[in-house]
């Protein structure tokens, strides 16, 4: 359908187009909705917005669904899933096409799912992929700088985002919730969006919290919750999954089960396990927040067995060790956000013994380029530069010793490495990992 539609594109003039883009991408919209008879108005539609999170907290509350007996969909960046049937998302973007995105919510009604859970994105809103979706909740996780130079500005960026917000008002569902993390420095802005209710969440109300070396403890409601994930970043993730499914009737002592269960997100501090002697974690993180708290957890948890918000005073630190942090570190995308990359590379050189900085996605963009703006922001150790990225995680392979932690960052469950003229490299950082410890394995073993 949007194909049909995009197709009257070529033959407008581009001065033309651009005046009547707004137009056109809302036509499109409605056009779509309409084809498939406007879904989203027959299931409960749970929306998740913000910088960070949007796709770990997806993957709580439909867990978190499913165990109270829901059927859902999910679409995220990295997958979509219907019932118990899923694929990855190989577009290399969060909210595909409008036309993509009715479809999904149709098949899911088909499919008699009760809930689909959709994330949402500042770029999909400039182009109107959440118009004509009906909200019964959405769930804004946090903002932060970041797509600065798609959007105009960062002022810009908070619009896009807002009007997301802004459809929430729109829907036709009864009951709208708007649920908002209150310790954002956007969380006021966000809060004056109109819902029939407004829940805002706080970390406050998870002390006292621990984070342990395998994972995470903390209190919600006079319960102790456990988890398998790590980082207080997670704890903010799982607060959102349970204010939202709380919220829809969810009994707590389901949620606790279904956190306690939870065990991985790939590409999210997804560890990856060979039997090594030393940890490898693949993550996402790609804006200098989101790296920060990555090197965080990890510096807390890895370098202490246990550390509390001291909250209590019973769980104190046990006697440091002193394995390594070793960062595999890509900076940006060709063509996007160059001023974040010195400050990137400013962060890994705070928390990291050892940097290796390599290609993630130059498209167009001379990937040299890219490492050399990110190891500008390199002052106390120099890192070293391996564009070959399988050879760079290598490189850090052979780096490790008993107890250290390589961190590989940028990427997640992106499925390709972009390079010029819309040419891609099918590629899986947890399966290199695997293809990597296997060929140190196999190296290690004696020849008879």
């Amino acid at each position: 359908m949007e194909k049909i539609l995009r197709s009257t594109e070529k033959i407008i003039p581009k001065k033309i187009y651009r005046l009547g883009q707004p137009m056109y991408h809302f036509g499109l919209a409605f056009l779509s909705a309409l084809y498939y008879r406007f879904p989203s108005r027959k299931i409960k539609i749970i929306a998740i917005t913000g910088t960070k999170g949007k796709s770990s907290t997806g993957e709580l509350v439909s867990a978190i669904l499913e165990k109270a007996g829901y059927k859902t969909a999910l679409s995220n960046t990295i997958r979509f899933k219907i019932g118990e049937k899923s694929r990855d998302n190989l577009y290399k973007m969060s909210m595909p096409g409008r036309g993509f995105m009715q479809k999904f919510i149709h098949e899911a009604v088909d499919a008699k799912c009760d809930y689909a859970i959709i994330e949402m994105t500042s770029q999909g809103s400039l182009l109107y992929r959440h118009r004509f979706i009906h909200m019964d909740t959405l769930i804004v996780t946090n903002i932060s700088p970041e797509h600065i130079e798609a959007h105009g500005s960062y002022e810009n960026y908070i619009a896009s985002k807002f009007a997301i917000g802004k459809q929430l008002r729109r829907s036709r569902k009864n009951n709208k919730i708007l649920i908002v993390n209150a310790d954002d420095m956007e969380a006021k802005k966000f809060l004056t969006l109109r819902a029939d209710k407004k829940i805002a969440y706080r970390l406050a109300e998870t002390k006292p919290y621990s984070l342990l070396e395998n994972g995470l403890e903390f209190s919600y409601d006079c319960v102790r919750i456990q988890s398998r994930l790590s980082g207080i970043f997670n704890i903010y993730n799982m607060l959102a999954a349970i204010k939202a499914t709380e919220s829809r009737g969810v009994e707590l002592e389901k949620i606790v089960a279904a956190l306690r269960n939870f065990t991985v997100i790939r590409g999210r501090m997804e560890y990856i396990k060979a039997g090594q002697d030393f940890n490898v974690i693949v993550d996402y993180a790609h804006t200098i927040d989101s790296l920060q708290k990555v090197y965080v957890a990890l510096t807390t948890t890895h370098a202490n067995k246990t550390i509390s918000d001291g909250g209590t005073g019973k769980n104190k630190k046990t006697a440091p060790i002193t394995p390594k942090l070793i960062g595999i570190l890509g900076g940006t995308g060709g063509g996007r956000d160059k001023w974040k990359r010195k400050e990137m590379g400013a962060v890994a050189d705070a928390y990291c013994d050892y940097v290796v900085l390599t290609n993630e996605d130059p498209y167009d963009e001379d990937p040299m380029q890219i490492i050399n703006d990110v190891a500008a922001g390199f002052t106390k150790n120099k890192p070293a530069i391996i564009l070959d990225r399988r050879l760079a995680i290598r490189d850090a392979i052979a780096h490790a010793k008993t107890g250290d932690t390589i961190i590989i960052t940028g990427k997640g469950t992106d499925p390709f490495i972009m390079g010029p003229n819309g040419n891609n490299m099918p590629w899986s950082d947890a399966r290199i990992v695997r293809e990597e410890l296997e060929r140190q394995k196999l190296e290690k073993v004696p020849k008879k």
